[in-house]
């Protein structure tokens, strides 16, 4: 896709060659029986496996994080993305340690292990200064022993600077896999992009993903026009002055402890860019399904659970109008059928625009499938926060490592 100042799966030859490859397969689990749900993440990384037939690989990776009911280890995830490569994977229940040091020693051209959950070691989260405190952990000093190279291609965490992830820049070339390639030449091409006009369409309940990348995509000109819908929608509505109904409001303050910040900064955004950002006019209330206009009273007890008809018509028309697209999140709580509409039409009429498009985050792209459109929807990221930290040019810790790795590497 292009000349990047990372090394990329072009540069070496790994033919018999020990080779670390971190990626993100962190998946939705079954809360009853704790099964992986959507195993898409795991074909994303078909196509960097099979490139390495002929090494010894070893997957490290993680799933969930401590103290939530995901936080599980990676057994049978070793198990499935053995299926899916029609392969064994060996599965090693520790990352660092005389069992995993002697399982790779031991590895064959060809064999596959997978260890154990990084997030089980506290280094993995808790130790953020890349330079001075990684190299000295004890996930660093033991696995910079083992490997010949080291694959990062887990563009879903590239905006986290985590051990396993940026640990290894001064031990040996770090080198951007498959997706994440693909995933930075799409990106790149997106926000390059010279055709305007350029609209970004932010919805779902992370409001300070939403919000944190307003000001950057408006004052870069990454975009034109900012369509809010969801939690994000409301929180604007909010600073706007519009009544909202005190359930949406407690809803806004537990989402985020910091939403009084946010108000501050939704306010000042519509005083900056009011003609570039567009808010629903009407809504479906939850539990009563009644429609209401933002002019209107709203009871206390009643949620803004989807976007109206007027609101998808004004939508679908920037939507028409645009020649590059941005998606980051559904319209409103479309996993229930009575408030699935808007997020069904306006995800419809995108996969319908012939404008070209870019989609992120776990629930736009499981609203995606729901509905059938990933075959027309455009590029389908496999990140959310990720995607969103790099489109709005803020500092990417991997992308950093990896760039920094090929400069002390460079000579080879």
């Amino acid at each position: 896709m292009g000349n990047f100042p990372f090394y990329t799966m072009d540069d070496f030859e790994f033919k018999g060659k020990r080779v670390y490859l971190r990626i993100d397969i962190n998946s939705p689990l079954n809360p009853i029986t704790g099964e992986i749900v959507d195993d898409s993440r795991f074909r994303h990384y078909l196509d960097t496996i099979h490139e390495l037939n002929d090494s010894k690989v070893v997957i490290v990776a993680h799933q969930g994080r401590p103290g939530d009911s995901d936080f599980v280890s990676l057994k049978q995830h070793a198990r499935h993305m053995g299926r899916l490569l029609g392969r064994e994977v060996k599965f090693v229940d520790s990352m660092i340690g005389a069992q995993p040091e002697r399982a790779i020693k031991e590895m064959k051209d060809g064999d596959i292990i997978m260890l154990e959950n990084s997030r089980f070691y506290s280094e993995e989260l808790l130790i953020k200064n890349i330079d001075a405190e990684q190299e000295n952990t004890y996930i660093v000093k033991q696995l910079s022993k083992l490997f010949d190279y080291y694959i990062i291609d887990a563009f879903p965490a590239i905006h986290r600077a985590q051990t396993t992830l940026t640990g290894f820049q001064n031990a040996a070339p770090n080198i951007a896999g498959r997706l994440m390639e693909n995933e930075i030449g799409n990106i790149e091409k997106f926000k390059n992009s010279k055709v305007h006009p350029k609209l970004a369409i932010m919805g779902g309940a992370k409001i300070s993903d939403a919000i944190k990348a307003s000001r950057p995509f408006l004052e870069k000109h990454i975009v034109d026009n900012i369509i809010y819908g969801g939690v994000a929608a409301n929180i604007f509505l909010w600073a706007s002055g519009i009544e909202i109904g005190k359930k949406n409001k407690e809803f806004i303050q537990k989402q985020d402890n910091n939403y009084k910040l946010l108000l501050a900064e939704c306010k000042s955004l519509l005083s900056s860019y009011k003609d570039h950002i567009f808010l629903p006019e009407d809504f479906v209330l939850n539990p009563s399904l009644k429609e209401w206009k933002i002019d209107e009273d709203i009871p206390d007890n009643e949620l803004l659970a989807d976007i109206g008809l007027n609101s998808i018509k004004i939508f679908s028309k920037l939507i028409e109008n645009a020649k590059n697209i941005f998606l980051n999140g559904p319209m409103g709580m479309y996993e229930i059928n009575d408030y699935s509409f808007g997020t069904r039409e306006i995800f419809n009429e995108i996969s319908q625009a012939t404008a070209t498009k870019i989609v992120g985050g776990g629930h736009t792209v499981n609203a995606i499938n729901e509905f059938g459109l990933s075959k027309s929807i455009g590029y389908i990221s496999t990140g959310g926060g990720a995607l969103i930290n790099y489109l709005s040019g803020e500092p990417i810790p991997v992308i950093e490592s990896l760039i920094k790795n090929r400069e002390k590497f460079g000579g080879m």
